[in-house]
């Protein structure tokens, strides 16, 4: 059995298809909530709250496909199962394309169903923990002085104390003071956590090999040290 807070949200506008679907996957212990209109749905959806999405493609007003688009244009990662009767091969493209997990034919089978909403639930989950990291990690970057960034971002590059100070321009003790100050606030203990740390915000930190300066000017060592 499903042991899981997270909602399967079953969109249909044939109540006798939400109400299969609905008993369908509460035998297997998900938790459901049924709707007969996208547009109604999308207006009352809650984006922090754990779930997916299992929504028939073709339904009058807003289309499963067009509740897809309005999601995306919202921000809303949000996992979609799509059951269609019509076969149509173009829209499934359009979908997959789109993100979508699965697309199912009608009459859908149980197994068919319970596999794909796991599936979707798996990676609803998972995108929630990125993006829990992701915001620990922006908190941490937000103490970090510009002159701490600018070596965070060196260091992440693979770079040592010696070739950074080229880099900047500064003595190898600043960088060292520096990195010390910077390991602290981000709250790891080596060089190669760091990497994985800050891997999990990129583009924020650009992680591209750097040229090494070769002679740093003595007005910029002066205001960088």
């Amino acid at each position: 059995m499903q042991q899981s807070s997270a909602v399967v949200y079953l969109l249909d506008d044939d109540d006798s298809v939400l109400t299969a679907l609905g008993r369908l996957l509460q035998a297997d212990g998900f938790t459901t909530s049924a709707w007969n209109s996208a547009a109604e749905f999308l207006s009352a959806h809650d984006a922090d709250a754990a779930g997916c999405i299992v929504t028939d493609l073709c339904m009058p007003g807003m289309s499963g496909l067009e509740l897809q688009h309005a999601l995306h244009a919202r921000g809303i990662e949000r996992p979609i199962v799509f059951i269609t009767g019509q076969g149509d091969i173009p829209t499934t493209v359009q979908a997959m394309k789109a993100g979508a997990v699965s697309f199912l034919s009608k009459p859908v089978h149980r197994t068919e169903l319970v596999g794909a909403v796991r599936e979707a639930l798996e990676l609803d989950a998972a995108h929630r923990i990125h993006q829990r990291e992701q915001q620990i990690v922006r908190k941490h970057l937000a103490t970090l002085t510009p002159r701490e960034r600018q070596v965070l971002e060196l260091v992440a590059r693979g770079m040592l104390n010696k070739q950074i100070a080229a880099q900047l321009g500064a003595a190898e003790k600043t960088i060292k003071v520096h990195r010390g100050r910077i390991m602290e606030k981000m709250q790891v203990r080596s060089a190669a956590a760091l990497v994985s740390v800050i891997s999990r915000v990129q583009p924020l930190i650009d992680l591209r090999p750097a040229p090494i300066r070769q002679a740093p000017s003595n007005e910029f060592r002066a205001w960088s040290e």
